[in-house]
């Protein structure tokens, strides 16, 4: 009893120590979360790596846009259009442009293909050590932790040289992949009670061929469920410094860090449900509505119960429709459209293409429900995580690496961005706390 009083007070006091009266944020033009009143970012730094450009500010008005998304100058839809175009995989290119700053000719690609290629294997050892022997039930959190660890298997991991960092980076975009298998696995054995399969890696393969190569039992894919894959890789790969887990790689950086500490602390942002974990909701959200809507064809039974979820009466309680609605985008976002075409193809004709219709008709519902229930009249679009988490099981990809494999293919951005705030940061970003408690006279134990 006396336990579980002490429990509750600490509790309490939980609460009453770390809370503070809301109107002092006004009151000190506090920006909440580094975000103007109108929602956009507060200006914390200039990059040249990529535009997230989603609305306009004219004369003071935010007015919103179609959503463009810019790799070093180089818009998203071309990028992805010509690779289907040509019929080839992109990843590793979308890699190259972002690391070394410009598209590269075939054979700097090839050659840059082969360096990732050889970069694959993980360290003598290091499988049984750092992953087997220490499972985890979150991937994530095995994925952070392997990033850490590879630092032990360094002979200079604290070498800040341009080559070391690019050799460095290179190697942890490489290695990405085998962890999260690898991980999974594991994780399958020892918390499911399924069976662990390990493939040898195979030379020659795509990043995007080497996964599902190594997560399917018989290794058997389509070429066209392989370059699926690709584009959502390739548009997963990066989003701007101002997200949650770039910044954070960006902030670990300019303290002078080294670049395992860096990575693992985006890939730790990554996972939280208010950023790339986000996509979990969406997907658990999805199989609520399956499960509650009988007719997925008729628009009124939709929407009568996406309405329960706008008014706080279904699913979570949380009134959000998850995969709508995004901080910078409000017209569209270009990656849920690129994803959103190519997902179609491959579902069409397939048991897939009912569920593909239901998603589509959430995207269509959903903003005039919003406006109506939440009296609410913000511009609204469906973000990636709407059709993320379908083409992922189309792929037939688990549930636990959707946001693994988010963070896979966001590693190339997050590298970027250190290679930057390396080069051009030279000052630790640290914003300032205004303190708001008030002075305390002490007072000794026996008089407390």
């Amino acid at each position: 009893m006396a336990n579980r009083n002490a429990r509750s007070l600490l509790y309490k006091r939980f609460i009453e120590n770390n809370t503070i009266d809301p109107k002092l944020y006004d009151k000190y033009i506090v920006k909440r979360g580094l975000r103007n009143a109108d929602g956009t970012g507060v200006m914390a730094g200039l990059t040249n790596i990529c535009n997230v450009h989603g609305y306009v500010v004219d004369e003071g008005v935010k007015a919103p846009i179609r959503g463009q998304l810019i790799y070093r100058g180089y818009n998203i839809r071309d990028l992805v259009d010509n690779a289907v175009k040509e019929n080839r995989f992109a990843y590793e290119e979308i890699v190259y442009l972002l690391l070394m700053g410009d598209l590269p000719n075939k054979d700097e690609l090839a050659a840059f293909q082969a360096m990732l290629a050889e970069s694959r294997a993980l360290p003598g050892d290091f499988f049984e050590d750092m992953i087997l022997k220490a499972p985890s039930k979150d991937i994530m959190n095995k994925i952070a932790r392997s990033i850490l660890a590879l630092y032990s298997y360094d002979d200079d991991p604290e070498n800040r040289s341009p080559e070391y960092e690019m050799a460095t980076a290179i190697s942890i975009i490489s290695k990405m992949p085998n962890i999260m298998v690898s991980a999974y696995q594991v994780k399958r054995r020892s918390f499911d009670g399924a069976s662990m399969f390990l493939h040898p890696l195979v030379q020659g393969q795509s990043t995007a061929e080497m996964i599902l190569s190594a997560l399917r039992p018989d290794r058997k894919f389509t070429d066209e469920e392989a370059k699926l894959l690709d584009i959502i890789m390739l548009l997963h790969a990066e989003h701007g410094g101002g997200n949650n887990s770039t910044f954070a790689c960006r902030v670990l950086t300019s303290s002078g860090t080294d670049s395992y500490s860096a990575y693992s602390a985006a890939v730790s942002a990554l996972k939280g449900t208010r950023h790339g974990g986000a996509n979990k909701k969406v997907s658990a959200m999805h199989e609520c509505i399956k499960e509650h809507v009988h007719n997925w064809e008729d628009d009124g039974e939709i929407a009568d119960f996406l309405a329960k979820i706008l008014r706080k009466e279904a699913f979570d309680g949380s009134g959000l429709v998850y995969g709508m609605g995004h901080a910078v985008y409000t017209l569209s976002d270009p990656r849920c459209e690129i994803l959103k075409e190519n997902a179609l193809r491959l579902a069409k004709g397939t048991e897939f293409e009912k569920e593909f219709r239901l998603l589509d008709a959430i995207e269509r519902l959903t903003p005039e429900l919003f406006a109506e229930i939440k009296g609410n009249d913000k511009v609204m679009c469906a973000n990636v995580d709407m059709y993320s988490g379908f083409v992922y099981r189309m792929l037939g990809i688990p549930d636990d690496l959707f946001t693994p494999m988010f963070a896979v293919s966001r590693m190339a951005g997050w590298c970027a961005h250190r290679f930057e705030e390396l080069v051009t940061g030279k000052r630790i970003i640290r914003p300032a706390y205004k303190a708001v408690a008030g002075s305390k006279k002490y007072v000794p134990l026996s008089e407390r």
